[in-house]
């Protein structure tokens, strides 16, 4: 049943990965008008190479009422040419006072004000946006770096004040496309202005903002003595499809904060997106598909094993507790600087399984005398005596006398010079640091117990070979996600122990039938039925 499973969500998973490929061809390709002289096509305006300039407005709302001011003006602008400007925005004093403030810019012929351009084409888009303040950082011991006013309450840290969105990005489709009126995509229509020259039906210049470019790193905090603010205003053209494909990010961005995601959660999105090019975000896209069905099948393949596992011989109780341990402080740790889902949810998924590992491995038994619980554990028999006795009287005897200093002595050291949010903070941390440092050494018990026993029958190698593909896509992962910097470097940590088990696996060739030192069989399905004799 389980072989049949795992092939049906293959199948689904390959299903799904085509449809993706052709909706995303869907969305990159667009049918062009197959004859230009007749009434269907819609021309471009920008065929006729106008003379035009790109100014930036700034206002209090929307559509201007209340007055406006111009911060910048490109007189010579030319649609294939690439630039960047600095320029200080004054911020009006309803801004100054948690306000917002909108830029609306406009593509319009040179030398004629917008306002009186029959032909411009404009976009409005907010310069600020409400988020939650970062909590301040300290040095717990001596204090330093305290702010010297009354400490901000809880409730004013959970109140969205107004930031400064420091990046405006313009872009303008560059391509004279001839589009079919019949064959419109629906993602340009809501973008294109048209105009009737005689019988031809025109098209104005394709303007975009990219939102996409807006990160909450680069979000600055606005007080009321905040008067001026610089802001980045860049232009490059763009493709016609990747200016749908972005669209289509965007929708789906806005999509993820409709349905109750944080505006980190989808920063971390948006990052996928800006920080690469079409590319390599291709392959991210079929890393990310196969991480989650290589996660899934870790998952189901761990549980199988340890479902039906009953005896721990040749497998290390204290690699088991470890993992456990390990895995929900990393889990708390995560949570605690508000990673991305897509590193938070199968990290915590994983410490429920390893905390139903280990009281598998410890044959814990949980009764309950009311709402008071009871813990029993069983008993352990000669076999597994002697896997306890390789595991800890030899291999953790010596892995003991590097770890216990170099954590003590990393904590203490961050504790005087690094600055943390809070005492809970720095715990997370410094047990995190002490995981993510040397939580390889715990994983060298179970090598040395292969060692000894000279096998590897009695690992789950399915859910190893999972794992370890996960392993080297998690490499990937760390130069595309955002994550912790101690997080990103224990992926690369993990390969070599692999690695490792990879070799033990070469090397001690595993014959399931034969019966070990200790008596014991790991075929546990018979290849065939037994005679009658």
């Amino acid at each position: 049943n389980w072989t049949s499973l795992t092939g049906l969500i293959v199948g689904v998973f390959l299903l799904y990965v085509l449809h993706t490929c052709w909706v995303m061809f869907g969305i990159v390709y667009t049918k062009p008008c197959e004859k230009p002289e007749s009434d269907g096509c819609i021309s471009p305006y920008l065929a006729a190479k106008p003379r035009l300039q790109l100014s930036v407005y700034t206002a209090l709302r929307p559509n201007a009422d209340g007055g406006h001011s111009l911060i910048h003006r490109e007189e010579e602008f030319d649609v294939n040419t690439r630039f960047e400007r600095l320029v200080n925005v004054s911020l009006p004093k309803k801004t100054r006072k948690n306000g917002t403030l909108y830029a609306m810019v406009f593509l319009h012929q040179a030398g004629v004000s917008p306002w009186q351009d029959p032909h411009q084409v404009h976009l409005v888009t907010q310069l600020t946006t409400y988020t939650l303040p970062k909590p301040p950082e300290i040095s717990l011991i001596t204090r330093q770096d305290e702010p010297q006013q009354k400490q901000s309450s809880d409730s004013e840290l959970d109140r969205p004040v107004s930031h400064w969105r420091s990046r405006l990005t313009v872009n303008v489709v560059s391509e004279n496309f001839l589009f079919d009126r019949e064959a419109l995509p629906g993602d340009v229509h809501r973008y294109m202005r048209v105009y009737q020259s005689g019988k031809k039906m025109i098209y104005l210049p394709l303007l975009f903002v990219d939102e996409l470019s807006n990160r909450v790193k680069d979000l600055m905090e606005i007080n009321s003595s905040t008067t001026e603010l610089p802001l980045s205003i860049s232009y490059d053209s763009i493709a016609l499809g990747k200016l749908r494909f972005w669209i289509h990010m965007q929708d789906a961005v806005y999509s993820l904060q409709q349905f109750g995601f944080t505006e980190k959660d989808a920063d971390e999105i948006k990052g996928i997106f800006v920080d690469t090019n079409l590319y390599f975000l291709a392959l991210t896209f079929f890393v990310a598909a196969f991480h989650l069905l290589f996660d899934f099948l870790a998952f189901k393949n761990d549980i199988s094993f340890w479902k039906h596992k009953k005896s721990m011989v040749g497998m290390s109780s204290k690699a088991v507790l470890w993992r456990c341990f390990s895995t929900i402080v990393i889990f708390l740790y995560l949570l605690d600087e508000q990673t991305s889902l897509l590193v938070l949810l199968p990290a915590g998924i994983g410490s429920l399984i390893e905390v139903w590992k280990v009281k598998k491995a410890f044959k814990i038994h949980v009764i309950w005398r009311g709402l008071t619980p009871t813990f029993l554990f069983g008993k352990m028999d000669e076999s597994e005596k002697r896997t306890e006795e390789y595991d800890t009287l030899q291999a953790m005897k010596y892995l003991s006398y590097l770890l216990y200093p170099l954590c003590i002595g990393g904590a203490v050291y961050a504790l005087v010079f690094v600055k943390y949010k809070s005492w809970y903070s720095w715990i997370i941390n410094s047990l995190v640091n002490g995981v993510y440092a040397f939580g390889f050494l715990f994983m060298l018990p179970q090598l040395f117990v292969n060692y000894k026993l000279k096998s590897v029958a009695h690992l789950p190698w399915k859910a190893f070979m999972y794992k370890a593909f996960n392993t080297f896509i998690d490499d990937v992962f760390a130069f595309i996600i955002t994550m912790p910097t101690s997080h990103r470097l224990a992926c690369f940590r993990d390969d070599v122990v692999f690695l490792v088990y990879l070799y033990q696996r070469w090397l001690y060739p595993v014959d399931k039938t034969r019966v070990n030192e200790y008596g014991v069989s790991y075929d546990e399905k018979p290849k065939g039925k037994s005679h009658k004799d």
